[in-house]
Formats: C-alpha cells, sequence, structure tokens
C-alpha cells in the first residue's frame, strides 16, 4: 500500500489597507487552464451552495480507519484528526450562509502562477525565494485593495480535492483556509495551479477586496 503523509496546509497571509477603486474583469477562460478553470469553479460552488458541498465531505466519511483515509484506487492519507476534522466541516457548510461568488482577477492569477513555478521544486509556504510575500506578487500585477490573502493546497489532486482540503483544514488551528474562502469581503481570486516535486502538485489562491489591474 502506497502512504502519503497529510496534506501541509499553511497560516494565511493577510495584511489590510485603504480601500479604492475596484475595475472590471475580463473571462477567466482567457488566461486561466482548464486545472485552475475547475479549481475557480469549485471554490465559487463552495461559496454559493455550502450546503450541497456538505454532501461530498459525507461521502469521505465512510473511507476513514482512524485517522487513514482510505478511498478505493486512491493513495492512503494520513491524517491529523482523522474523521472528526470532516465532521467538524460537515456542520460549518450546513449551517453558514452562502456568500458572493468570486470574480477571477487575470493580474492576481499571474501573481499565482509565479509562486507555483517558484515551488516546483519542492519548497512549500507563501514567502517566494526572493522573499516575497503575496501582496507583493500580486502588486507586480497591478494594485490590491482593502485587505488582501493567500491559500496554498499541496497534493490535492483534484479540483474537489483542493476544495475539500482547504474546507476541512486539517490540524490547522483556526481553519484559516476555510475563513479565507468564506470571507464576505474578498470579491476577486488569482488561481495558479501546477506541478510540485514532493507532493505531486499544487495550487495557489490569492484573494482581494478589490484589485485594479494594470
Amino acid at each position: 500500500m502506497k502512504y502519503r503523509a497529510s496534506t501541509i496546509l499553511f497560516i494565511v497571509a493577510t495584511l489590510v489597507m485603504t480601500s479604492g477603486i475596484v475595475v472590471a474583469r475580463e473571462p477567466a477562460s482567457s488566461y486561466l487552464s482548464p486545472v485552475e478553470q475547475e479549481v475557480l469553479d469549485e471554490l465559487n460552488l463552495v461559496r454559493t451552495n455550502p450546503k450541497r458541498y456538505a454532501e461530498f465531505l459525507s461521502e469521505m466519511r465512510p473511507y476513514f480507519n482512524g485517522n487513514r483515509l482510505e478511498r478505493p484506487e486512491e493513495v492512503i492519507l494520513i491524517t491529523q484528526e482523522g474523521v472528526v476534522a470532516v465532521d467538524e466541516a460537515i456542520r460549518f457548510l450546513r449551517s453558514t450562509k452562502p456568500v458572493s461568488a468570486l470574480k477571477s482577477s487575470r493580474g492576481m492569477s499571474l501573481a499565482a502562477e509565479v509562486h507555483v513555478k517558484d515551488q516546483r521544486d519542492g519548497a512549500t509556504g507563501h514567502t517566494g525565494s526572493d522573499g516575497s510575500q503575496p501582496w507583493d506578487r500580486m502588486n507586480r500585477y497591478g494594485t490590491w485593495e482593502d485587505k488582501v490573502a493567500e491559500n496554498i493546497s499541496y497534493g490535492g489532486n483534484t479540483a474537489r480535492g483542493v476544495i475539500i482540503q482547504l474546507i476541512v483544514d486539517d490540524g490547522v488551528p483556526g481553519r484559516g483556509h476555510r475563513v479565507n474562502i468564506f470571507n464576505p469581503a474578498y470579491r476577486f481570486v488569482g488561481v495558479g495551479c501546477g506541478v510540485h516535486a514532493r507532493f505531486g502538485d499544487l495550487c495557489v489562491m490569492d484573494f482581494a477586496a478589490g484589485y485594479s489591474e494594470k
């Protein structure tokens, strides 16, 4: 049998500043890859219909054996909290109110893609090899406004797996990634996904309350 350590999730990066003007966005399909578009669609599905997403998590429950998730024909995942974290996420999704869908940003997606390429050799975390933080990378392609955050998923395997991973937030105090996803202040998102040397794949999601493209 194959084993993989519990997927690594990192504390979100958030910064608050004065609000500014928000501009319109071009269609996501012009700059997102098919996988990135799927992640965006899943992200907006869970924001706008959390009760429906709770059903996807419920389907996982029978495959837990202690802290191991043993789904047929898939790599066994060793989690920290086991089904307890899944049950907590289900309760949250069934009780939380929907929030509006996020608008895709080209500049923020370029910023996310920069970090994806920077980490493809196996690096993890929010700090780039050049010392940049998420807000620095976003400002290379535009200007973020009000507040920003970044979520990173390692080894999600599928678009739905990426979002489920961040919603469950196994082992993450305060469920910071889930908090970002459901924060109604965030209106724009950039998505970048690619190959990761250690975990197979990664997806970077940059959030902003406002963003002006260059």
